[in-house]
Protein backbone atom coordinates (compact mmCIF):
# COMPACT_ATOMS: atom_id res chain seq x y z
CA UNK A 1 0.00 0.00 0.00
CA UNK A 2 1.29 3.48 -0.63
CA UNK A 3 0.35 7.14 0.28
CA UNK A 4 -2.00 7.75 -3.01
CA UNK A 5 -3.59 4.24 -2.51
CA UNK A 6 -5.01 4.68 0.89
CA UNK A 7 -6.24 7.98 0.72
CA UNK A 8 -8.22 6.62 -2.86
CA UNK A 9 -9.48 4.12 0.04
CA UNK A 10 -11.02 6.70 2.17
CA UNK A 11 -12.46 8.91 -0.91
CA UNK A 12 -13.83 5.42 -2.33
CA UNK A 13 -15.39 4.52 1.25
CA UNK A 14 -16.77 7.87 1.30
CA UNK A 15 -14.27 9.35 4.32
CA UNK A 16 -12.93 13.32 3.36
CA UNK A 17 -9.85 13.70 2.62
CA UNK A 18 -7.93 15.65 5.86
CA UNK A 19 -4.23 17.00 6.13
CA UNK A 20 -3.67 15.47 9.37
CA UNK A 21 -5.12 11.73 8.30
CA UNK A 22 -2.82 12.21 4.98
CA UNK A 23 0.25 12.99 7.70
CA UNK A 24 -0.85 9.82 9.67
CA UNK A 25 -0.31 7.82 6.21
CA UNK A 26 2.72 9.50 5.05
CA UNK A 27 4.36 8.89 8.62
CA UNK A 28 3.37 5.11 8.14
CA UNK A 29 4.72 4.91 4.75
CA UNK A 30 7.83 6.67 5.92
CA UNK A 31 8.41 3.97 8.80
CA UNK A 32 7.69 1.26 7.11
CA UNK A 33 7.41 -0.82 10.69
CA UNK A 34 5.09 -1.13 13.24
CA UNK A 35 4.15 1.51 15.34
CA UNK A 36 1.97 2.03 18.29
CA UNK A 37 -0.54 4.42 19.09
CA UNK A 38 1.64 6.82 21.48
CA UNK A 39 4.58 6.60 18.61
CA UNK A 40 1.78 7.48 16.15
CA UNK A 41 0.53 9.93 18.69
CA UNK A 42 4.20 11.83 19.65
CA UNK A 43 4.37 12.16 15.85
CA UNK A 44 1.49 13.84 15.01
CA UNK A 45 1.21 16.47 18.03
CA UNK A 46 4.90 17.71 16.49
CA UNK A 47 2.57 19.12 13.89
CA UNK A 48 -0.92 19.19 15.85
CA UNK A 49 -0.35 19.78 19.39
CA UNK A 50 -4.45 19.43 20.37
CA UNK A 51 -4.65 16.20 18.93
CA UNK A 52 -5.93 13.55 21.45
CA UNK A 53 -5.06 10.51 22.09
CA UNK A 54 -9.03 9.24 21.14
CA UNK A 55 -8.21 10.60 17.86
CA UNK A 56 -5.32 8.58 17.38
CA UNK A 57 -7.40 5.44 18.04
CA UNK A 58 -10.35 6.25 16.15
CA UNK A 59 -8.11 6.91 12.55
CA UNK A 60 -5.96 3.66 13.52
CA UNK A 61 -9.18 1.56 13.58
CA UNK A 62 -10.56 3.09 10.82
CA UNK A 63 -7.72 2.59 8.67
CA UNK A 64 -7.55 -0.88 9.80
CA UNK A 65 -11.16 -1.20 9.09
CA UNK A 66 -10.56 -0.23 6.27
CA UNK A 67 -7.36 -2.44 5.18
CA UNK A 68 -5.21 0.58 4.90
CA UNK A 69 -3.30 -0.53 8.25
CA UNK A 70 -2.84 -3.50 9.23
CA UNK A 71 -2.74 -4.70 13.01
CA UNK A 72 -1.12 -7.24 15.66
CA UNK A 73 -0.46 -7.26 18.91
CA UNK A 74 2.94 -7.53 21.44
CA UNK A 75 3.75 -7.06 25.02
CA UNK A 76 0.20 -6.67 25.56
CA UNK A 77 0.14 -3.46 23.33
CA UNK A 78 -1.48 -3.18 19.64
CA UNK A 79 0.85 -1.89 16.66
CA UNK A 80 -0.34 -1.13 13.34
CA UNK A 81 1.84 -0.68 10.02
CA UNK A 82 0.87 0.07 6.58
CA UNK A 83 -0.45 -3.00 5.04
CA UNK A 84 1.43 -4.70 2.78
CA UNK A 85 1.21 -4.02 -1.23
CA UNK A 86 0.69 -7.51 -1.87
CA UNK A 87 -2.48 -9.91 -1.75
CA UNK A 88 -0.74 -12.88 -1.97
CA UNK A 89 -0.80 -14.99 1.25
CA UNK A 90 2.47 -13.94 3.08
CA UNK A 91 3.20 -14.01 6.82
CA UNK A 92 6.25 -11.97 8.67
CA UNK A 93 8.92 -11.56 10.59
CA UNK A 94 8.28 -8.80 13.30
CA UNK A 95 11.67 -7.45 15.34
CA UNK A 96 10.32 -6.50 18.93
CA UNK A 97 12.77 -3.73 18.80
CA UNK A 98 12.55 -1.50 15.86
CA UNK A 99 9.43 -2.85 14.67
CA UNK A 100 10.09 -3.34 11.10
CA UNK A 101 8.87 -6.28 9.17
CA UNK A 102 9.49 -8.98 6.51
CA UNK A 103 7.81 -10.72 4.59
CA UNK A 104 7.51 -14.88 4.37
CA UNK A 105 5.90 -16.85 1.40
CA UNK A 106 5.92 -19.78 3.50
CA UNK A 107 2.83 -20.78 5.35
CA UNK A 108 2.53 -23.17 8.65
CA UNK A 109 -0.49 -24.24 7.66
CA UNK A 110 0.35 -26.34 4.43
CA UNK A 111 1.92 -28.57 7.47
CA UNK A 112 -1.38 -28.69 9.95
CA UNK A 113 -4.05 -31.34 9.41
CA UNK A 114 -7.20 -29.39 10.20
CA UNK A 115 -8.40 -29.91 7.65
CA UNK A 116 -9.07 -33.62 8.10
CA UNK A 117 -10.93 -32.80 11.16
CA UNK A 118 -14.55 -31.50 11.59
CA UNK A 119 -13.44 -27.68 11.72
CA UNK A 120 -13.95 -25.37 9.44
CA UNK A 121 -10.93 -22.95 9.06
CA UNK A 122 -12.14 -19.61 8.34
CA UNK A 123 -8.82 -17.64 8.53
CA UNK A 124 -5.78 -17.43 10.49
CA UNK A 125 -2.78 -15.50 11.42
CA UNK A 126 1.30 -16.30 11.83
CA UNK A 127 3.80 -13.70 13.07
CA UNK A 128 7.30 -14.83 14.12
CA UNK A 129 8.62 -12.32 16.86
CA UNK A 130 12.53 -11.99 17.06
CA UNK A 131 15.39 -9.28 16.21
CA UNK A 132 16.20 -7.94 12.78
CA UNK A 133 20.02 -7.66 11.90
CA UNK A 134 20.07 -4.40 12.54
CA UNK A 135 18.95 -4.44 16.12
CA UNK A 136 20.93 -7.65 17.09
Amino acid sequence: MNVSSALEILKNEGYKYTEKREDLVVFFAKEKRYLSAREVLTYMQKTYPGMSVDTIYRNLTLFRDLGILEETEWNGEKRYRLSCATDAHHHHLICLDCGRTRQIEACPMDNIPVYDSDFEVVGHKFEIYGKCGECQ
